[in-house]
């Protein structure tokens, strides 16, 4: 346990900077989802279940490319990766305008889907790239901290976007304008990562990299934890996505407030996020990461508990609150099951980032939601959350410890 630890050294801070930006980037992406779900099933008088699509084609994207994406950052370097991802992500989003010009939502579909395959190389690079700028003892740390910008991301899209598309007067085309401003902002930024130079973090050559096994199959055969964590982090995807797009959905079938007053609330609960990943981020400098990730883990099947009981305004506080112990999940999920891989880490992160795919989850909130009514849906979170505190308890079980300490 150092003492002298800290989350970056002096050699690696321009490209741990430039590289969490990014997180700001898709984390505002991804957010605007949850706006566009209930934008769309009011402009378009389609059902929840219909408007789930649009979180099925963007991660769709994620799990058709997330392989091809490894596969292409092993050999072409995070960088281009970067760079790469962020041209897709320009393309996605200036395919809104002919997506308007044809008025179809299927058109809208085509151009998310562009979107999350650009977004796929993005995390696929970033992710693993923030846990090794620096020492290995800091890397559930520092990757929380990059996180929390995801999450103010996040914040970013609920609120100026929420505002502008339930101003009252706003039809299906109007959703083409952000993202034409997100699309010439990210080619700027592509122009950036591709004239500086990120170091490529090289690992020493074990016994393991001179099996014949695919890198895959070493992943699958030789590291039970990993495997366990990649399907923790499919199960956590699953409850976050879905939770975030049926917020909205939820709180206005619950007679609570208006749609525009949901997405300024959903922004405060994504405050909470943000503040529980900064806070997540000190916390874990000095206690193990496997244990704030089963006292996480307890947070969140209580919060989903109460809000299954039903109890009225109590739920939405439980469910605002989820928020904040939901917070940590993803990064130190990500980053234990990525612990002591080595050479293996690009090819195992871009397994990881098919775990987005879950947010395909939300289509079958909406099933139960139409086949039910609004509270029953929360299970499926219910479910998953109990997932990751049980992967939590075995991490804590088996001694697979973090200690962080600056």
């Amino acid at each position: 346990m150092s003492k002298k630890a800290t989350l970056t050294s002096k050699a690696y801070l321009l490209p741990f900077v430039l590289v969490t930006s990014l997180f700001f980037l898709w984390g505002f992406a991804r957010a605007i989802l949850d706006v566009l779900n209930k934008h769309f099933q009011n402009v378009l008088d389609i059902s929840i279940t219909q408007s789930s699509l649009i979180q099925v084609s963007t991660y769709l994207g994620y799990f058709i490319m997330a392989i091809p994406a490894g596969w292409f950052i092993n050999r072409q370097g995070y960088r281009r990766g970067v760079v790469f991802g962020l041209l897709l992500f320009g393309i996605g989003a200036f395919m809104f305008i002919p997506g308007a010009l044809a008025g179809s939502f299927y058109g809208y579909l085509v151009a998310l889907f562009v979107i999350g395959c650009g977004l796929v190389f993005l995390e696929t690079s970033a992710n693993p790239y923030v846990t090794e700028l620096g020492d290995p003892q800091t890397s559930t740390a520092r990757l929380n901290f990059s996180q929390s910008f995801n999450g103010l991301g996040s914040m970013t899209a609920t609120l100026a976007i929420g505002q502008f598309l339930f101003s009252g007067d706003a039809d299906s085309d109007d959703i083409v304008k952000p993202y034409i401003i997100l699309g010439f902002l990210v080619l700027l930024i592509a122009v950036v990562f591709s004239r500086v130079d990120l170091p490529e973090i090289k690992h020493k050559e074990t016994e393991e990299d001179r099996m014949q096994d695919t890198r895959i199959m070493k992943l699958f055969r030789h590291h039970p934890m990993f495997v366990f964590g990649l399907f923790s982090l499919l199960a956590y995807e699953v409850a976050e996505i879905s939770i975030n797009s049926y917020f909205i959905n939820f709180v206005t079938g619950q007679g609570w407030m208006a749609d525009d007053t949901a997405s300024l609330v959903l922004t405060c609960a994504l405050g909470f996020f943000m503040i529980g990943r900064f806070i997540g981020a000190w916390i874990m400098r000095r206690v193990k990461a496997e244990t704030m990730l089963l006292i996480c883990g307890i947070g969140t099947v209580t919060c989903m508990g109460l809000v299954l009981l039903n109890l009225g305004r109590l739920s939405m506080m439980a469910l605002i609150c989820n928020y904040f112990f939901e917070a940590i999940m993803f990064p130190t999920i990500f980053s234990l099951a990525l612990r002591g891989l080595g050479n293996l880490t690009k090819s195992a992160s871009s397994l990881l980032m098919m775990t987005p795919i879950g947010g395909c989850g939300f289509l079958l909130m909406g099933i139960v939601h139409d086949a039910t009514n609004l509270v029953t849906p929360f299970i499926i979170p219910f479910v998953c959350f109990f997932v990751v505190l049980i992967y939590a308890s075995e991490l804590t079980r088996n001694g697979k410890q973090l200690v962080l300490t600056l």
